[in-house]
């Protein structure tokens, strides 16, 4: 195990810079999850620390040691990548112990590591069986054995779950998880999907377009998010965005209003400069319920209606054209068509400028509180 420092990394292909300065600490045993939309560069910085893709510029430690020049294999690091890329004539225990035998270790050191690999993924059964003849769960599995018999200090995995069906990626991940509880190790993960991120993370790193927006626990990017980028990427369903005008301040508090009746005082410091401006407020369809009995409320026609049997998602247009989404209760006999007015406590709110940056929260209920 080791800890990993990043210190400005940048990456350019020819004129084009696609990592712009990054910095970045991930302690020695943490699970660090890089997240983010296609080409934000996530995969690329994950090429970076492995020692597959050249640094333009900065310094990159592993364990204390600048590894800039060093090769893969002298990095002390193992990676899990998207495809398998397992042997296909080779069966599963030569497959795990391909690497090590061309490192020419002892051949009993070998045979220990890989069945005890084998024991850690449940693989016990199948050791002389071949990919064909595997599930994908299963081959992946294989892939993140052959990971653990060179008992690396960091483990890379570069979304490693997206070729599997959605019942194979829960089970997996749940395996992952386990995995990191069992060896303590330091993983760098990279995934689009953010409840990955969410359940596997004990630090998530949001990346957009070559830079890190925001770096926290997943509580604080969900409760906390800075920016309105973050805000609109973590959480499922995502946020729910609408313009309001600033009507007053004052010290801890804001005034909002929006057609259709929305017009409510949320716990912001809000500069007076601000006052007559258009401003975003958030809100999370779980926080939003059916009733007006909260002091921030919204309301227009439900058009969708989704049930999934614990919960019903209404889909409602405002009278501004925007649409926000609302959890009820599965047994909601709301139909489209009905008019509903949904509302949530001022605390759940997230309110951004017009350059997508939070403003300050003051007060935090306990249950929208960053505590993990």
């Amino acid at each position: 195990m080791a800890d990993l420092k990043l210190d400005q990394i940048r990456k350019r292909y020819g004129a084009v810079d696609v990592l712009h300065g990054i910095d970045l600490d991930v302690k020695d045993g943490e699970f660090v999850v890089f997240v983010g939309p296609s080409g934000c560069g996530k995969s690329t910085l994950l090429r970076i620390i492995a020692g597959l893709e050249e640094i333009t510029g900065g310094e990159l430690m592993i364990d204390g040691d600048v590894v800039n020049t060093k090769s893969p294999r002298d990095r002390g690091i193992a990676m899990v990548f998207q495809s398998y890329a397992l042997y296909p004539h080779m069966t599963v225990y030569k497959n795990m112990a391909f690497g090590l035998k061309l490192d020419k270790q002892d051949k009993s050191a070998i045979d220990a590591r890989v069945r005890e690999a084998a024991r850690i993924l449940q693989l016990d059964q199948l050791l002389d069986r071949r990919p064909s003849e595997l599930s994908g769960g299963q081959r992946q599995r294989v892939a993140i054995g052959r990971a653990i018999v060179r008992q690396p200090k960091v483990f890379l995995f570069d979304e490693p779950l997206s070729n599997l069906d959605a019942a194979l990626r829960v089970q997996t991940r749940l395996e992952i998880a386990k995995l990191h509880q069992d060896l303590k190790s330091t993983i760098v993960y990279v995934t689009h999907d953010q409840v990955e991120a969410m359940t596997l993370a004990d630090k998530i790193v949001v990346m957009n377009g070559g830079n890190v927006e925001q770096v926290g626990s997943p509580m604080q990017l969900y409760h906390h998010p800075e920016t309105r980028f973050v805000a609109g990427f973590i959480g499922s369903p995502a946020m729910n965005f609408t313009n309001v005008r600033i009507d007053a301040v004052a010290p801890g508090k804001v005034t909002v209003s929006a057609p259709g009746g929305i017009k409510s005082v949320l716990p912001f410091e809000v500069p007076q400069s601000e006052v007559g401006k258009i401003v975003e407020l958030g809100i999370r369809p779980e926080h939003l319920a059916p009733g007006d009995e909260e002091t921030l409320s919204v309301n227009g026609e439900v058009d969708v209606v989704e049930k999934l049997g614990d919960s019903t998602y209404l889909y409602i247009k405002l009278a501004n054209g925007d649409r926000v989404t609302v959890r009820a209760p599965g047994h909601s006999r709301i139909k489209i068509g009905d008019m509903v007015t949904a509302s949530a406590p001022a605390g759940a709110a997230h309110l951004f400028d017009g350059d997508g940056k939070a403003f300050v929260k003051v007060d935090y209920p306990a249950e929208f509180s960053a505590e993990e």
